[in-house]
C-alpha cells in the first residue's frame, strides 16, 4: 500500500532548493510541485482516467499559491467524480473562449470578405464590403456569430430596409454568406443557418426612363460637359462615349490606350490576379473620334503618369470610383433619365444616338478653370 504523502507547507516549498534533476514534492490526492533544475516550480496533478494515467497542469508557483493549487485539485476531482476528464474539459473551455473571441461578428465579416476577395471581381467586392461595413457591422458589432439568431438578423434587415431599401436584399445575401463561412470554420454549429427569406420588406421601386431620343441624350451630354471638376467631367464623358463601367474608366491606364489606332485594350485581371472586368477577360474598346480627342486633351495634364484620370491634387493615384459614380448618378437623377442598354450590356442605343448629335454638343472642356 503506497505511503500517504505528507501535506506540503509554504515553508517547505521555500526551503526546497533546485538540484541537478527535477524533484517532485507531493501534497496528496495526485497534486505535486515539480521543481526544475533552473528553479522553476510547476503545479501538476496525476489522475487516472479511462484506464490511463494522465497529467494536468495547475499553474506556476508562486503565482498560484499552495491554497489555490489545492482548490484546483479539488475542482478536478469533482469533474472526475462526474465521469469527466479534467484535461479534456479544460481544452473545451479554452476552445469555447477562443471561439467566442473569433466569432465576434466584425471579425467573421472581415475574414469572409478577405476570403471572397480572391474570387470576386473588384466591383463585386466593393459592393459587398460597402454593405457589410456600412450597414451590417455597425448593427451587429456586439453579436457573436455562434449565438446569433434569425430574429437578430431579421431585426437588422428591417432597420436597413428603412434607410436603404435597395441594399437590404444585398445585406440579407451577405449575412447568409457570413453565417455559412462561420459554420465551415467551426465558429457556429452545423446546420444553424438563419431563416431570412421574406425578412426584407418589399418596397415600391421607382422607374427612371431610359434616354432613347436625341433631345434627351443631348441634355445629358450638355450636363456632363458643364460638370465643374475637370477630371471627373472627362471621365464621365469617356464612360458615356464607350459605355464602359465607371470603375473601369476610373482606373484607365495610358499603357492600355493606343490613340493612333483608336483602341483601348482593357486588361481583364488586375496585377494581383483578381478580376478587373466582370468576366476576367481582356476587352478591346474601339474609341470614337470624340473619345480620342478627349484623351489627347488629357495628355496635357497626365502624360507620363500611369493613370489617365488621377485626382489633380494627387497625380500618383486614380480617380476615386465613387466620385465618378456619384457625379454620374446625380446628373441622371436630376434629369430623371438613364442610359438604355441591351441585355448584353452594349449601349447600342446610346451609340446610335450620340453620333446623330450635332458636333457642337461635344464641345466638352477639359481645361482647368
Amino acid at each position: 500500500m503506497p505511503r500517504k504523502a505528507e501535506p506540503l507547507t509554504d515553508l517547505r516549498i521555500r526551503k526546497t532548493k533546485p538540484t541537478d534533476t527535477a524533484r517532485k514534492l507531493f501534497d496528496g490526492g495526485g497534486l505535486y510541485l515539480n521543481v526544475q533544475p533552473n528553479g522553476a516550480r510547476y503545479w501538476r496533478m496525476k489522475y487516472p482516467y479511462a484506464g490511463k494515467e494522465r497529467l494536468l497542469a495547475l499553474g506556476v508557483y508562486p503565482e498560484v499559491s499552495l491554497t489555490e493549487a489545492r482548490q484546483r485539485r479539488e475542482d478536478a476531482r469533482t469533474l472526475l467524480r462526474d465521469g469527466k476528464d479534467p484535461g479534456a474539459e479544460r481544452v473545451a473551455v479554452k476552445e469555447s473562449k477562443l471561439r467566442q473571441s473569433d466569432a465576434a461578428f466584425p471579425a467573421v465579416a472581415a475574414a469572409w470578405l478577405a476570403f471572397k476577395r480572391k474570387e470576386w471581381a473588384d466591383e463585386t467586392y466593393r459592393k459587398a464590403a460597402y454593405v457589410t461595413n456600412t450597414y451590417l457591422v455597425p448593427l451587429l458589432k456586439r453579436r457573436s456569430i455562434s449565438t446569433m439568431t434569425t430574429k437578430h438578423g431579421a431585426d437588422v434587415l428591417a432597420i436597413i430596409s428603412e434607410t436603404a431599401p435597395t441594399l437590404a436584399a444585398k445585406a440579407r445575401q451577405y449575412l447568409g454568406g457570413i453565417v455559412q463561412y462561420a459554420i465551415r470554420h467551426g465558429l457556429r454549429d452545423d446546420g444553424r443557418l438563419l431563416s431570412l427569406r421574406g425578412a426584407v420588406p418589399k418596397h415600391a421601386k421607382g422607374h427612371i426612363p431610359a434616354a432613347t431620343d436625341p433631345t434627351t441624350v443631348a441634355r445629358l451630354v450638355k450636363a456632363i460637359n458643364a460638370y465643374a471638376t475637370p477630371v471627373t467631367r472627362a471621365a464621365l464623358t469617356l464612360a458615356m462615349l464607350t459605355a464602359m463601367r465607371p470603375g473601369i474608366v476610373a482606373s484607365a491606364r495610358w499603357a492600355e490606350i493606343d490613340l493612333d489606332v483608336g483602341e483601348w485594350h482593357v486588361q481583364g485581371r488586375n496585377v494581383d490576379g483578381s478580376n478587373r472586368m466582370k468576366t476576367g477577360h481582356d476587352h478591346i474598346v474601339p474609341l470614337p473620334r470624340q473619345a480620342i480627342a478627349l484623351l489627347r486633351d488629357m495628355l496635357i495634364y497626365t502624360e507620363g503618369n500611369e493613370y489617365v484620370f488621377p485626382p489633380l491634387a494627387r497625380q500618383g493615384g486614380t480617380l476615386e470610383r465613387e466620385q465618378e459614380i456619384l457625379a454620374y448618378t446625380r446628373l441622371c437623377q436630376s434629369m430623371r433619365v438613364s442610359i438604355g442598354s441591351d441585355p448584353l450590356g452594349l449601349d447600342v442605343r446610346l451609340s446610335d444616338i450620340l453620333f446623330k448629335l450635332e458636333p457642337s454638343t461635344y464641345s466638352y472642356r477639359t481645361s482647368i478653370d
